[in-house]
């Protein structure tokens, strides 16, 4: 093992990526553990030389005391005093991504985080890898928990990672490629600032060296900001002077062009998220050509701005997986025909203020059916950006989606609800499922 875990070792945070750890420290023989989570903890069937404590409830760190070293899960939030106080003491806290950076054979690494779009980029990558017949793996805070994929470890291989923030926050080293999607803010419930929010995004890139490759989006600023912090090559895209460019209906990178209506997938801002992977693509020395072509037949994820199909002249979108107003906001800047929008779930206390803005500048946006607890404080913030086509409350989404499809013939209907589904619905996927059976039986 290329890093010496020092036991005892200390599993903090015992979710799928702390189970993950488990089986990890396992297969490398290290026996003595400490698993401690504010959850109860339920261990699996152990082998019978494994020595595994378990400290849960309100006093779960004091399992510190017994441990050496720690790997922390990435919910966990790292800048606790019994976390300082451990270090202070001579203990070290590393992490899933750490450990799978330093341990990794893959000829190469692939690291993208941003706000929006790290599922459908990563996806993207591994399509237009295939396409190229390059083997690759996806990981991270998509698919599976990093330290899965060293299971099956292959030097002929390029490992793509999803990495959130949370991963990122004490990441001390950076993938040889690392794309910066568009950075706006999110999780202010678990992170402290919006500075600190970015500062974790950046050590994505803040490690790389020369050799490295850093793509990046340069029309938002605070991507390009995160961008400046890597020595490594640079890789820009944007809507002008960029190493690939996009408009509303097409990219094109090193003379190639890829039209949206030739592509499986809607939506402009997926663009940018092509012209990303594309210059992932090139950093890794695929061949572009093959790659940009193999991203027509590509198709969007389960939730994220999937076209649902078309029935009586009306086209169906479910973006159930927009919770946030930023990624409602890429929707409905995408959409061609005269629409409804259904808006609305449980409260995270999210500004809708530039969404309404957006909203009141629309011309084929037609009717707004609103569904959750946010709708009434959604509904005003409507009214108050001048907001002028009909909308209306809604006590669950069947009510909002009968509404919403009395456009008739020519329109399109699109669920992108800016809010999480709580409350009405177990999680965004259960909310896009009851919005598909909907579409189903219309």
């Amino acid at each position: 093992m290329k890093q010496n875990l020092i036991g005892p070792v200390g599993i903090l945070g015992f979710g799928v990526e702390g189970k993950s750890t488990l089986n990890y420290l396992l297969r490398n023989g290290i026996k003595d553990i400490v698993v401690m989570d504010k959850n109860p903890v339920e261990l699996p069937e152990l082998p019978s030389d494994a020595k595994v404590q378990t400290f849960d409830g309100e006093k779960y760190m004091e399992g510190l005391k017994n441990c050496v070293t720690v790997v922390r899960s990435a919910g966990v939030y790292p800048m606790q005093q019994e976390l300082f106080h451990f270090q202070m003491n001579g203990g070290v806290i590393t992490s899933q991504i750490e450990i799978f950076l330093a341990e990794t054979n893959s000829r190469s690494v692939v690291g993208v985080t941003g706000t929006l779009g790290k599922g459908s980029t990563v996806s993207m990558i591994r399509h237009a890898l295939n396409a190229c017949k390059i083997p690759c793996v996806i990981g991270g805070n998509f698919g599976v928990p990093a330290l899965d994929l060293l299971e099956d470890d292959s030097a002929d291989r390029v490992s793509i990672l999803e990495l959130s923030s949370f991963q990122l926050m004490t990441l001390p080293m950076s993938p040889h490629v690392g794309i910066v999607l568009r950075v706006s803010t999110e999780h202010l419930d678990w992170h402290k600032s919006v500075e600190e929010y970015r500062d974790a995004k950046a050590n994505l890139v803040r490690w790389q060296k020369r050799t490295d490759y850093c793509v990046y989006i340069q029309d938002a600023a605070p991507s390009a900001a995160i961008a400046r912090e890597s020595g490594a090559q640079k890789l820009s895209y944007g809507s002008k002077d960029a190493d690939a460019v996009f408009t509303p209906d097409s990219l094109s990178i090193d003379g190639y062009t890829l039209k949206l209506s030739d592509c499986k997938i809607r939506g402009a801002y997926q663009l940018e998220n092509m012209a990303a992977a594309l210059l992932a693509v090139k950093a890794l020395g695929a061949d572009v050509a093959t790659a940009l072509q193999s991203l027509k037949s590509y198709e969007a994820l389960q939730f994220r701005m999937e076209f649902k199909g078309e029935k009586r002249g009306i086209e169906f979108y479910n973006d159930s997986y927009a919770t946030r107003p930023d990624a409602t906001m890429a929707a409905v800047r995408s959409m061609k025909r005269p629409f409804s929008l259904i808006l609305g779930g449980s409260e995270k206390n999210a500004d809708f203020t530039e969404l309404s803005n957006l909203l009141a500048t629309l011309p084929n946006l037609k009717k707004i059916s609103l569904i959750g607890a946010t709708a009434k404080r959604m509904l005003e913030s409507l009214k108050l950006a001048g907001v002028s086509v009909p909308k209306q409350i809604f006590p669950g989404l069947d009510e909002a989606f009968a509404d919403a499809c009395s456009l008739g013939e020519g329109s399109a209907v699109l669920l992108s609800p800016a809010c999480a589904s709580f409350g009405l619905f177990k999680n965004y996927k259960v909310r896009g499922q009851c919005f598909d059976a909907l579409v189903e039986k219309f």
